[in-house]
């Protein structure tokens, strides 16, 4: 077993750091003894030291699944530039078949020790084929939020990922994401299969940052305060809007401010993503204004604020987006411009699902075939676009209509397609309310009068003796009057984390706890906001070792 003094010195020889931080040492030990490690680090704190030594230690290949070339890039780069540290090379569609030919060439001949792929990447049957040829010895799942259907960036493709890793092999895997509401951290490991996964996490709290919420009463104020916020305040900054058209016009109101704007959005030709995200990493641009498809991977660590134009779906995607403030640790502002109509809209989205057609269709293809089939076949034999064939299958496996195989999508079990279709609609409405449930708990931030910054830690399940001192409620009292309320009105109840049963949701965990009330989250309901009184006299609860 490798020590610790060899892992430091593996660090500082190869890649130069001083020293290993609390979690990662922790991390790589736990890989090293044959564990799964599942690790939420924030932004910032060194979560990719982790694969990049233990890669150094375990021989064989490092697979580390990352979702954007951007991002790849930069992780490259910074194993590159590191003193001794060994090759890295990439697969993705944005390189030319001479290049993937040399990516391939490099890792087979032993030449390159980390291999980055999309997990699109890894949907296809020979990409996967190939590398378990090379018997790797790490699977890295970076981003790993984008896993979980609970999580504030899923993205499909991802669901295939445990699959693919028993292909592999089962090699021991790294599972690697900056924020994740516990609910999230299960979804995590029981989709990626993880075994006895040992989970680090380093705290949420980011005391530098300064939380605000601006509340307005119509669009053309909030719209005015933000291009002033945007236009005023020590930039760097991010500016972040709901609507592609939104990026656009914001960024060209801020440039006949003066300031270097731009927008980003994933509309955008994927040159121009590329060209605003290199000037904004190197100081050419002193506003972003983006959707939420800019932010993985962005390693810049003098952002001085984080704008909303419009409120996120979750507290999941909220504290994700401004925890790219103040990373180099010196006081940064988050300011959320909320009008209560704007969630809405996050509402509505929340009610998407796969279509009723596209399951039949799906379905009954599967079905009629004498193999199974690969998406790539299934896409062309419906003539359906990609993301809605791997949502359909998604959603049939989920119900277990169909079952992922070395050689593709096969039939599983025997009930009618009726009811099939009345199972994903059942799966799907549960989503739904969880859905709902998490925009209602980004509302319940932007309205509260209670400390923001305990309001926040305690949707992540982390407690925080609030008030904090750094939100505009404590600086406006309010947060001290409720916790003085709350301290008046206290009783006993169920603890943080404490798994607790509802007659009519059945079981659920608490995820904070409050003097006078409760959050618990129940996997088919979603979070619910409980008042300590009403579940006292009612007997609404009951800890779960109580049965």
């Amino acid at each position: 077993m490798t020590t610790r003094e060899e892992l430091q010195e593996i660090a500082r020889e190869q890649f130069g750091w001083d020293d290993l931080r609390g979690g990662q040492l922790e991390a790589i030990e736990g890989v090293l003894a044959g564990r799964d490690v599942l690790a939420i680090m924030p932004t910032g704190y060194g979560k990719s030291a982790i694969y990049q030594v233990t890669g150094v230690v375990l021989p064989g290949a490092t697979v580390v699944v990352s979702p954007l070339i951007a991002l790849q890039g930069d992780q490259i780069a910074g194993i590159t530039d590191a003193p001794e540290a060994p090759d890295a090379v990439a697969l993705n569609s944005a390189l030319r078949a001479a290049d993937r030919k040399e990516a391939w060439q490099a890792v087979t001949a032993g030449a390159a020790e980390y291999f980055f792929l999309s997990p699109e990447q890894l949907a296809k049957d020979d990409v996967v084929g190939r590398l378990a040829e090379l018997t790797p010895s790490l699977v890295v799942v970076d981003e790993a939020h984008c896993v979980s259907a609970w999580g504030h960036d899923f993205r499909p493709d991802y669901l295939r990922l445990g699959h693919a890793i028993d292909r592999l092999g089962r090699p021991p895997v790294i599972a690697l994401t900056a924020t994740a509401a516990p609910p999230v951290r299960d979804d995590i490991a029981a989709r990626l299969g993880l075994r006895d996964p040992l989970l680090i996490t380093r705290g949420f709290d980011r005391p530098n940052l300064e939380l605000r919420v601006v509340r307005h009463v119509d669009a053309g104020s909030k719209r005015r305060a933000l291009l002033e916020d945007a236009a005023t305040l020590p930039g760097p900054g991010l500016v972040y809007a709901g609507r592609r058209k939104d990026t656009e016009t914001l960024a060209a109101e801020l440039a006949e401010r003066g300031l270097r704007a731009a927008a980003y959005h994933a509309g955008l030709r994927a040159g121009d993503r590329q060209q605003v995200h290199e000037d904004f990493s190197a100081g050419l641009l002193d506003v972003v204004v983006a959707t939420s498809a800019f932010g993985m991977g962005i390693d810049k660590a003098d952002v001085r604020f984080v704008l909303h134009a419009d409120p996120p779906g979750s507290l999941d995607s909220y504290y994700q987006e401004v925890g790219r403030a103040g990373r180099d640790e010196e006081p940064a502002l988050a300011v959320l411009h909320y009008r209560p109509e704007d969630l809405g809209l996050r509402a509505f989205f929340a009610t998407a699902s796969a279509r009723e057609e596209d399951l039949r269709a799906v379905l009954g293809a599967v079905r009629a075939a004498d193999r199974p089939l690969g998406v790539a076949a299934l896409r062309e034999r419906l003539d359906l676009p990609p993301r809605r064939v791997t949502t359909a299958v998604n959603l049939l496996q989920e119900v277990g209509a169909v079952r992922q195989t070395r050689r593709g999508v096969a039939a599983r079990g025997r009930q009618r397609a009726g009811e099939v279709i009345a199972l994903a609609e059942e799966h799907t409405e549960s989503r739904q309310r969880v859905e709902r449930s998490r925009v209602e708990m980004m509302r319940g931030y932007a309205e509260t009068l209670s400390c923001r910054r305990e309001f926040l830690l305690g949707y992540f399940g982390e407690d925080y003796p609030g008030p904090c001192e750094n939100c505009d409620t404590c600086a406006a009292g309010t947060a001290q009057e409720r916790a003085a309320e709350d301290a008046a009105a206290a009783g006993d109840g169920p603890g943080r984390q404490e798994e607790v049963v509802h007659e009519q949701w059945g079981r659920g965990t608490v995820m904070s706890t409050e003097d006078d009330r409760l959050t618990v989250f129940f996997p088919d309901e979603g979070y619910k906001t409980l008042s300590k009184q009403v579940v006292e006299e009612q007997g609404l609860l009951r800890t779960a070792a109580d049965g």
